[in-house]
């Protein structure tokens, strides 16, 4: 489904700061599953995540989507095919804009458009029936400006948002990171649904080891670009999964 193959990418080349990142890395991640990335900071997590949608380029390789060579896309021809949940809640939705106008935006991607064709009346039902199933309240405010929401609501409005033209591809960058405990629980069970009921291809980047077993069908730990863990998430515990991350991060203290 998604395919990279011989990535390479250096950061400050030629200079005394020179990071290889990653040098002819692989990976192909399954079709409607979730895979869970994991490991210590700096390890690429982030920095392939961007890679994949585009807004940092790769020195060399190739990415393919559903067979499809993608490696020369600008970032925003990829968000055709790819959604996006960002670590800050306020990066996946306009602040100022309304819950409604924030909806009609998300549905309207990939279309050409006047702000004043935006909301189209024969949607309201849908995006009301949509937040509904968040269980949040949120169809009782659609016309609140997002800037008013809490994390929380802005970040299962931002789910919802990515999900809502089933991409082809759905990307997960820490989104409960900046979350409190409770509510990061909320968001990572409505994920869940919509992971279920949409069936979409996802990759999850997780600082929780007990969401990466619980919520992925697959982990893999990276360190320093390199794949050094890649097991079904069923075939893991939460402790030997701590034992093998705790591991490589005593490797960067001693």
């Amino acid at each position: 489904m998604l395919r990279i193959e011989n990535l390479s990418k250096t950061f400050n080349k030629g200079s005394e700061n020179e990071i290889n990142l990653f040098n002819n890395f692989n990976l192909h991640i399954e079709k409607n599953k979730c895979t869970a990335i994991i490991g210590p900071n700096g390890c690429g997590k982030s920095t392939l995540l961007n890679i994949i949608s585009g807004s940092i380029l790769m020195d060399s390789g190739k990415i393919f989507l559903n067979g499809k060579d993608i490696s020369d896309l600008k970032e925003e021809e990829r968000a055709l095919h790819i959604g996006r949940v960002y670590q800050d809640p306020s990066m996946g939705v306009s602040p100022s804009l309304t819950i409604l106008e924030n909806m009609s935006l998300a549905n309207k991607k990939g279309e050409k458009f006047g702000l004043k064709k935006l909301i189209k009346k024969d949607n309201m039902d849908k995006y009301i029936e949509l937040l509904k199933s968040l269980d949040l309240g949120l169809e009782d405010k659609l016309n609140t400006k997002v800037k008013f929401l809490s994390g929380g609501q802005r970040q299962s409005l931002s789910l919802l948002m990515a999900a809502l033209k089933h991409p082809d591809l759905l990307l997960l960058d820490e989104h409960t990171a900046a979350l409190d405990p409770k509510t990061s629980y909320v968001v990572m069970k409505k994920t869940k649904e919509l992971l279920d009921k949409y069936k979409m291809t996802t990759i999850m980047i997780s600082h929780n080891m007990k969401d990466a077993i619980e919520y992925s069908d697959r982990i893999i730990m990276l360190d320093n670009g390199q794949i050094v863990l890649d097991t079904p998430s069923a075939n893991i515990s939460e402790e030997e999964l701590m034992a093998i991350y705790k591991a490589k991060l005593d490797q960067y203290i001693a």
